[in-house]
């Protein structure tokens, strides 16, 4: 989705990428496919992904296709409706955002317009901000995107809720070597906010971590009843989303991949004290 505030901040485009829709059986095959696709000198990345954002089999990336036919690709679409925006507009500037699945491709977006040297769209290009964003590459790929990043002054934010299950996937260890490339803008149960190197139990199954997921996962049932009366309807709850905790009770960080905590660490966390930070992506010794 590109939308455009054409009132208050015309000059903004945010792209946003849509989040895995819960009974579509392509998106689940997408998260599923944790097949390697390997970019010599740049690193490993999620097969699985980068044939959601437009992939081809036979013809991997190349710069330019032709979109005439039946067959759209995603990253193409979206580059290509951006540079006519941005024709039209010269003084825009745009943003990409994206929850789950859409945090994944939003910030692989942006992978492809460097690999593409897309330099006057990445000279428009204010930042991406991911919401529960799994993992989508090695380390060498994050060290390259941490270099590329600091080049292009491309921000990176990855806000991550709780015990949410999925940005602690695929997993970060001896067998799958996926790795998370920026540090986090970690949220707890109460919507506290600080900015972490990683989330705390990175891959989300640890028996240190049954106990404190369990009681959490209560916690957030009964919070659920008693915030509205403390801060009124700046916390968002819908009927849905009060049956839906009953299953973290069984399944910690089901229910805390839903986009409500969110949108409530957006509304109700100490975001005006993160938005202050430039560069979240880099490393301490930078």
């Amino acid at each position: 989705m590109i939308m455009q505030d054409t009132k208050s901040n015309p000059n903004l485009i945010a792209v946003a990428f849509s989040g895995t829709h819960p009974f579509d059986a392509e998106q689940w095959r997408t998260y599923i496919d944790i097949s390697w696709y390997e970019l010599p000198d740049v690193g490993k990345i999620h097969g699985g992904f980068m044939k959601a954002l437009g992939l081809q089999r036979s013809r991997g990336w190349p710069k330019e296709i032709d979109e005439s036919g039946p067959h759209h690709y995603a990253y193409y679409t979206i580059r290509d409706e951006l540079s006519r925006v941005f024709r039209e507009n010269q003084d825009a500037k745009f943003i990409l955002t994206g929850h789950s699945l859409g945090g994944a491709l939003a910030i692989l977006f942006v992978v492809m317009l460097i690999l593409h040297e897309e330099e006057w769209l990445l000279d428009k290009f204010e930042g991406v901000y991911t919401f529960g964003q799994p993992r989508v590459g090695d380390k060498k790929f994050g060290e390259f995107m941490v270099e590329k990043m600091k080049k292009y002054d491309v921000k990176h934010m990855r806000y991550v809720y709780s015990n949410d299950l999925v940005p602690r996937i695929p997993y970060d260890d001896k067998s799958l070597f996926f790795k998370h490339f920026s540090p986090c803008l970690y949220f707890n149960s109460l919507y506290q906010g600080q900015i972490l190197e990683e989330e705390p139990n990175k891959n989300y199954f640890s028996l240190f971590w049954v106990i404190p997921k369990i009681l959490n996962a209560v916690w957030e049932v009964i919070r659920g009843f008693l915030l509205p009366f403390v801060v009124g309807r700046e916390y968002k709850q819908n009927w849905f989303m009060t049956i839906f905790r009953l299953v973290g009770l069984i399944i910690p960080g089901i229910p805390a991949h839903i986009p409500n905590d969110y949108v409530n660490s957006t509304r109700l966390g100490s975001l005006n004290e993160h938005l202050e930070i430039q560069r979240p992506q880099h490393s301490k010794d930078d």
